[in-house]
């Protein structure tokens, strides 16, 4: 049995009931299905860029414990924007207190709030639209195409941003998955700071929409990934809800139902960190036996949930399959 480190050892002796035993029993089977050959794929809701997750994530891709993730477009670009504007943010932590004229005031100061973070618009969007246009242009100017992660992988391996860097590189998981050129889901990519800037261009017509690969573009990649990776099953770490997750996890009705390949195999073992609760329609909230009957995982499954604050419980739980 290997050695687990000081983190380890005390989740395994405090963490005995409710939420704190899923937690265990949840990066255990995680690291049962890596021991067994098992891929994992794990997404990124909310702001976990922002919460600084790359401190330990990016280890986690180092020691090749995720094959492949799925995020936002804001934890896409906010990894890379933390990397080049890092001492620029603004921590608000009484941000509960805040009024209509302080929020104002954040506005006026080029700071957008994120909770109790607020990120420097002229540091951290600005520097980043000015090298990230460039890529973009290229491309388009040579008729290329990529994906949204595929565009920030060429802009940080190719050191434009080098002279910005104001954490330790090794605490970028950006920078860690553009080093193993891993791949990268990016549904709704829109719905982002780039994706907004990207748009801008279209509509000035600087830039054709077709330069940028669509999310359609990236369901039928993941459908040919999933079909070349899943021989030895493919689990599911999903923190936090939205499309981050919802998009990636029908991948396997769709190839099994809308494709008809009834050999597809169900995701092997799914894992939800998340404060929302059930509710009338809420999929975020909802339990996961509930994806059974959406044809996403099978009676057998290991499955868990883990009701709790993923900024608290992911670094945990990535803390127990480091061995730290």
């Amino acid at each position: 049995m290997k050695t687990k480190g000081h983190i380890s050892n005390f989740i395994e002796k405090y963490y005995l009931h409710f939420n704190a035993a899923a937690l265990v029993d949840a990066a255990k089977a995680y690291e049962a299905q890596l021991e067994q050959g098992s891929k994992m794929l794990v997404s990124l809701a909310g702001a976990m860029s922002t919460a600084e997750l790359g401190k330990i994530f990016a280890e986690i891709i180092r020691q090749d414990k995720v094959q492949i993730i799925s995020c936002t477009g804001a934890n896409l670009e906010e990894d890379i924007m933390n990397l080049v504007a890092h001492s620029h943010y603004k921590r608000v932590p009484n941000y509960r207190d805040l009024t209509p004229q302080e929020e104002w005031d954040l506005l006026e100061q080029g700071l957008n709030r994120v909770t109790d973070t607020c990120i420097p618009e002229e540091e951290a969007f600005r520097r980043l639209q000015k090298h990230i246009y460039n890529i973009w242009k290229e491309a388009e100017d040579k008729g290329e195409r990529y994906f949204p992660h595929e565009f920030m992988y060429k802009m940080l391996l190719s050191g434009v941003l080098e002279e910005y860097y104001e954490i330790d590189i090794k605490d970028s998981w950006m920078y860690a998955a553009a080093e193993k050129n891993l791949p990268i889901i990016v549904p709704g990519w829109e719905d982002s700071t780039m994706g907004n800037i990207f748009a801008s261009y279209v509509l000035k017509g600087e830039l054709k929409a077709s330069t940028m690969k669509s999310g359609i573009e990236y369901m039928t990649f993941l459908a040919d990934w999933y079909t070349d990776n899943s021989k030895n099953g493919i689990g599911f770490f999903q923190i936090g809800g939205g499309i981050a997750g919802d998009f990636p996890i029908c991948v396997v009705p769709m190839l099994y139902q809308d494709m008809e390949r009834t050999d597809t195999p169900f995701w092997s073992y799914f894992c939800q960190i998340s404060d929302s609760t059930t509710s009338y329609g809420s999929y975020s909230g909802a339990v996961p036996n509930e994806k059974i009957t959406w044809g996403k995982l099978d009676i057998d499954t290991p499955k868990f949930i883990i009701e709790s604050d993923a900024t608290i419980v992911a670094p945990l739980i990535f803390a127990y399959l480091l061995d730290m």
